[in-house]
């Protein structure tokens, strides 16, 4: 799989292949080769050149969220195969952003109103997952259009929590 990724303003050009939990491949044309098992859902132990860490993987609106030791870094992928396919989308596609659950779990609380103002970061709402709570995001400044969920509720990977326009 080849894909471009913006970490901050620098752009990095990844090819990656897997095989059970072996993950090989290039970093800007520079070999890799790690260890990596999914030990949580989002949650990934990975073992580089005898340098072992713990790094969370979560969605962020169409980029991902990734945390390893504390460091929260915003990083957005780039595949082209998807950049095709959606280039001649509309701009109403990104006018509304909905902001989905991570993994399966319960919701234990709702942190935003219908109609509430909202900024980029700002949590939506929390899922428990695996006695975990995990704070949903919103992945765009804007009102909230739509709220699909209520405190209690369960709901599965990827299921639209709420709607932000």
């Amino acid at each position: 799989m080849k894909l471009a990724i913006q970490l901050g303003s620098a752009t990095h050009t990844l090819e990656l292949s897997r095989v059970e939990h072996k993950v090989q491949g290039t970093i800007d044309g520079v070999a890799v080769e790690a260890d990596c098992v999914e030990i949580a859902p989002g949650i990934y132990s990975v073992l580089i050149e005898g340098h072992s860490f713990e790094a969370s993987v979560e969605p962020f609106g169409e980029d991902l969220r990734i945390t390893i030791g504390g460091r929260e870094l915003a990083v957005q992928v780039r595949d082209p195969r998807k950049w095709h396919r959606n280039h001649s989308a509309s701009a109403s596609s990104e006018v509304r952003q909905n902001v989905l659950a991570p993994m399966p779990g319960r919701v234990v609380r709702v942190l935003v109103a219908l109609g509430e103002t909202v900024k980029v970061g700002q949590g939506i709402a929390v899922v428990e997952a695996m006695k975990m709570q995990n704070e949903v995001r919103s992945p765009k400044a804007g009102k909230v259009e739509r709220l699909l969920v209520k405190e209690g509720r369960p709901v599965n990977t990827g299921e639209t929590i709420a709607v932000v326009a």
